[in-house]
């Protein structure tokens, strides 16, 4: 096992680790959640919440960014909770081999969650940008200092993203050695059709932004070498993402004073000798939190790329992402659907399912991960559900 506090020596010895450490294989079958909401006062949704009156209502559960003396403690049925930089309230589950148990174990922690806020006076809202507030970063940590900081330097969109978007994230296996490719590739290839289909954050800041998914526009526009999706060239992903993670920018490097770094200054260089001393592992780890693509390769596959749903719709894309994935052959045949909108990612942002060759895909999309429903443990009941939610976007969408 490499030290962590281990000096990397060269370029070959860090893409070889990103390499054994963010593609983890064997049989897939198991699901993890994170699920983000903006946070509210209950009545008046555009004033903004005091870190302070957060802190309060999440007592022992609130993260030591926001209570450094905080216990952490688990929900009831081990969700965490975590905050993002603008106060996004975000549950952070284990990872299940039944999705049916993980969805009634997020709802129970949820449940718990929203009655903390209750009697705090605060809600959750259920969509991918915070609708009536301008963004504001309420945790004052030196990371979130200097990302806003880098993010500045491509417009406002970083900010935006960073402290007034929330989203529906999926962690699936990565697969056998011989199916990460093909895992890889579809899970990228039927984005822009999800994107589109789940599209909640039309507003932002009281404002119609005129965009499907404003929150995926501003996720890509923040810093798009670091958010971007990977480059449609057909290369093995496990190479591709670590020659990828070496030749970002460093966002930042962890020490006294400022975090800050020249711009433009990519980890290969840090390697190369442009900042002393060269980094360790540890560094590396931490460089890797610093990649925020629609895909992110964790040792498992974090998909980033789903708005947060209103009420318990987020349940659908879980579910429906889930079942694409439960079977090889449905991975297969949802990467034949899906691509002919392949790389369409701004255009689902944009247009949503009123882009055409999206339009073209995402019900048949759908109807193939509706069928697949079965090769889950999802009740009936929590199926049919599912089911229903995902016709009725369509429907929304003008497609059936």
């Amino acid at each position: 096992m490499v030290e962590v506090e281990a000096r990397i020596g060269d370029r070959a010895e860090a893409e070889g680790y990103v390499a054994k450490v963010c593609f983890k294989t064997g049989p897939p079958g198991r699901v993890g959640i994170e699920l983000e909401w903006t946070t509210h006062h209950r009545g008046d949704p555009a004033r903004p919440v005091d870190p302070g009156v957060l802190g309060s209502a999440l007592g022992e559960h609130a993260p030591r960014s926001l209570v450094p003396d905080s216990p952490q403690a688990p929900l009831p049925y081990g969700g965490r909770v975590t905050l993002e930089p603008g106060g996004q309230v975000e549950i952070s589950t284990d990872t299940s081999d039944s999705l049916a148990g993980l969805l009634d174990a997020t709802t129970a922690d949820l449940e718990q969650l929203t009655g903390l806020l209750d009697r705090a006076g605060l809600v959750l809202a259920g969509q991918g940008c915070d609708a009536h507030r301008p963004a504001r970063r309420i945790l004052d940590t030196p990371r979130y200092a200097t990302m806003e900081r880098v993010f500045d330097r491509f417009g406002p969109y970083g900010r935006q993203w960073m402290c007034g978007t929330a989203s529906v994230q999926v962690c699936l296996d990565a697969g056998l050695p011989e199916r990460v490719g093909a895992r890889w590739r579809a899970l990228h290839a039927v984005g822009p059709a999800l994107v589109a289909a789940f599209a909640t954050s039309r507003r932002y800041a009281g404002v119609d932004t005129g965009w499907a998914s404003n929150r995926m526009r501003a996720c890509l526009a923040a810093d798009p070498m670091r958010n971007g999706p990977p480059a449609a060239d057909g290369a093995d992903p496990v190479a591709a993402w670590a020659r990828r993670v070496l030749d970002t920018p460093l966002l930042c490097v962890r020490r006294d004073g400022p975090w800050d770094v020249p711009p433009g200054l990519t980890f290969a260089d840090w390697i190369g000798g442009a900042l002393t001393p060269a980094p360790t592992y540890a560094d590396l780890d931490y460089h890797l939190s610093t990649m925020f693509p629609p895909v992110r390769a964790r040792g498992y596959f974090e998909v980033r790329y789903l708005d947060m749903q209103p009420g318990m719709d987020w349940v659908a894309p879980v579910a429906l992402l889930t079942a694409l994935f439960a079977r090889e052959e449905t991975v297969d045949e949802a990467l034949a659907v899906a691509a002919p909108a392949e790389g369409r990612w701004i255009q689902a942002a944009r247009h949503g399912l009123a882009d055409p060759a999206i339009a073209a895909v995402a019900p048949r999309l759908l109807d193939l991960a509706v069928g697949a429903l079965g090769q889950t443990d999802l009740p009936a009941a929590t199926a049919g559900a599912v089911t229903e939610a995902a016709t009725r976007r369509l429907h929304e969408g003008g497609l059936r």
